[in-house]
């Protein structure tokens, strides 16, 4: 039996327990569920080989790929999908993050506020877009370079996603980064699978919140929601 044979007898299996679960929130684990050997293809043999079976979806939807609007159409999501809104499943384009010495010995919170968040649902493949908002103490005697802080969101950013776990990952990774547990990230998001299926609800979206050392002291994490909620001096 081929594999895809294999996935769909599995899928056909397991029909009825999706349809119980519906739209119920799932998360399984801390880390994205990838399998062993992820990357042992090429980005251009993963190209190739999700164009192929994005044109048999659209051929079971009844479309027309000898069209000239549609032909190129599971060529271009594939790029999408593999360069795009999902390279950051691939560890090699974890972007670079280079610590400079505080010889200000600055012992203040540093905080970067709305940063631009795209992402996409892991239940339906629809998009999350919101804002995340990142604040550490320098306990270490280092910082980071400001834009660092916006690529290590965009790069959890694009791949599937759990609002929650997109949360911990950020945390997790500015922790480790930094060597410090003074760190906080809120993100605040509204989800596609929310409002364009199902309830169809435009105007909610979710927040998540974590706080790791000082950030637990109450005075301090009330310090950093002031931050937050003062908003861009570019919207003034």
């Amino acid at each position: 039996m081929k594999p895809n044979e294999t996935l769909l007898n599995i899928m056909d299996n397991k029909i009825k327990e999706f349809e119980e679960i519906g739209d119920e929130h799932l998360c399984t684990s801390d880390y994205t569920p990838l399998r062993a050997n992820a990357f042992e293809l090429s980005d251009d043999d993963k190209i190739r080989k999700i164009a192929k079976n994005f044109a048999e979806i659209m051929e079971t939807l009844g479309l027309d790929l000898t069209d000239d609007s549609l032909s190129g159409t599971p060529y271009r999501v594939a790029k999408m999908y593999v360069k795009e809104v999902f390279s950051g499943l691939n560890p090699k384009n974890k972007p670079v993050t280079k610590l400079f010495k505080n010889k200000y010995n600055y012992d203040g919170m540093i905080v970067v506020r709305d940063i631009e968040l795209q992402s996409h649902c892991e239940h339906h493949f629809v998009p999350i877009i919101g804002k995340v908002h990142v604040a550490y103490y320098p306990t270490n005697g280092n910082v980071i370079g400001l834009s660092k802080l916006n690529r290590i969101v965009r790069h959890f950013g694009k791949r599937p996603q759990v609002q929650e776990r997109l949360n911990k990952q950020i945390v997790t990774e500015l922790m480790e980064m930094l060597n410090t547990e003074d760190v906080a990230v809120i993100v605040d998001a509204f989800h596609f699978c929310v409002s364009t299926r199902g309830v169809k609800d435009t105007s909610s979206s979710t927040v998540t919140a974590m706080y790791r050392g000082k950030f637990k002291e109450n005075e301090v994490k009330d310090e950093f929601l002031r931050h937050v909620e003062n908003g861009s001096i570019l919207n003034k």
